[in-house]
């Protein structure tokens, strides 16, 4: 029986994933300052690249702040289904070296490869192998940290960016964690290090050499508790495979604020296109559907609606939607954000077939429209096929 590796768990993930995804579709945008995000004034950036990251850009950064520090840099929007096929090779060539693979989000997971050394060799040599192949099959770079721990393999990726592997053994974690920043461990935000830096615990060693007792009164007892195990490297948690997800949903701010209801439920119906096209893609149908509003002054108002019948139709989400819009209070209101979530999520094998038996003919029939705008869209593009009434929306800048 094999022994279980010291330093089992990986954290791999991939360098400025929405920016590479860009300069992948444009080769003419390699080494420039490219910057994905809001393009409008009440943009935010999502991806810099690390020509853009030279110039103090980063992920949530205000665009406008962005353009100040770096003038000469290229803003792209967002573009979500590129992403999503890059990020299904990236999830295949994890999976093809262990099942124990727990995404992140689109660029990141963790894998606990304690089962795979057998055919692949050491945690380090794994790493190495799932760099190259992500280089070759993806076309982007990633950095992989190699760790007795989740959180100290986070910690080791990050510390190797970009296009970098760091291990960490088990007999070094000690000394890879002293010199890093407070900050650096989950749970640490700026007020909870400022707190700490009143007693002037500003590394991770400092904390550790902190007794607890004194930590407990600062911060509370369980969350000194989480940090004086973090500080030490301790961290039991597995790596959770892939689970399906709780719910499927976009939401899109506005370079302006919206007060015409047309034109709101235009964008309604957009977006109610765009996560019933996921649903149809990730093989869901849902039961909830939720309506967000964010008004001009910030508040948010949210409503739900669950039906006996999933549905995976976009028609079916914006009549729904469009219902919970006119059943807000108000007469009249200025929109900076709307959003559209589908939850309770069902699979749809089972519902396809009993619709094909009892279903309405024209819920058939929007199946049949909604789907064949699916292939169009795959062949020739997102946008190239939709609703009528969606000509008539405002260009996004």
């Amino acid at each position: 029986m094999t022994r279980r590796p010291s330093e089992p768990i990986l954290h791999v993930d991939l360098d400025a994933f929405y920016a590479s995804v860009a300069i992948l579709k444009d080769p003419s945008l390699k080494g420039k300052p490219v910057i994905v995000g809001g393009t409008g004034a009440r943009g935010v950036v999502t991806s810099a690249s690390y020509e853009a990251r030279r110039y103090g850009v980063h992920s949530a950064m205000p665009s406008v702040r962005a353009r100040r520090l770096c003038p000469d840099g290229i803003f792209l929007p967002p573009d979500f289904d590129a992403y999503r096929v890059h990020s299904n090779r990236f999830r295949e060539i994890l999976l093809a070296h262990t099942p124990f693979v727990e995404p992140i989000s689109l660029d990141e997971a963790f894998l606990d490869i304690a089962g795979a050394v057998i055919l692949f060799g050491s945690p380090e040599t794994i790493a190495k192998r799932i760099r190259s192949e992500v280089a070759r099959e993806v076309g982007i770079t990633c950095s992989v940290g190699v760790a007795p721990t989740k959180f100290v393999a986070k910690l080791a990726s990050d510390g190797c960016k970009p296009d970098g592997l760091l291990h960490v053994r088990a007999g070094e974690v000690a000394s890879f964690l002293e010199p890093l920043a407070v900050g650096r461990l989950w749970g640490v935000g700026a007020k909870t290090a400022e707190v700490l830096g009143r007693l002037a615990i500003r590394t991770v060693g400092d904390l550790g050499r902190t007794p607890v007792t004194i930590l407990e009164r600062l911060l509370g007892e369980a969350a000194a508790r989480h940090l004086a195990e973090l500080a030490r490297g301790i961290d039991d948690r597995p790596v959770v495979p892939y689970e399906r997800p709780k719910s499927i949903g976009h939401e899109e701010t506005f370079d302006r604020d919206l007060d015409d209801e047309d034109e709101i439920l235009r964008e309604l119906l957009a977006l109610s296109g765009r996560v019933a096209a996921r649903l149809r893609e990730d093989g869901y149908r849902s039961r909830t559907v939720t309506l967000k509003v964010r008004l001009a002054n910030f508040t948010t108002l949210t409503r739900s609606r669950t039906q006996a019948d999933p549905t995976d139709l976009g028609a079916d989400l914006h009549r729904i939607v469009s219902e919970l819009y006119r059943g807000l209070p108000g007469a009249t209101r200025r929109v900076r954000l709307l959003g559209v979530q589908a939850g309770g999520l069902v699979s749809a094998g089972a519902q396809q077939l009993a619709l094909l038996h009892t279903g309405p003919w024209h819920t058939e029939r929007w199946d049949d429209v909604e789907r064949t705008v699916d292939r169009i869209e795959r062949r020739f593009g997102p946008g190239a096929a939709g609703p009528a009434s969606l000509l008539r929306r405002t260009p996004r800048r």
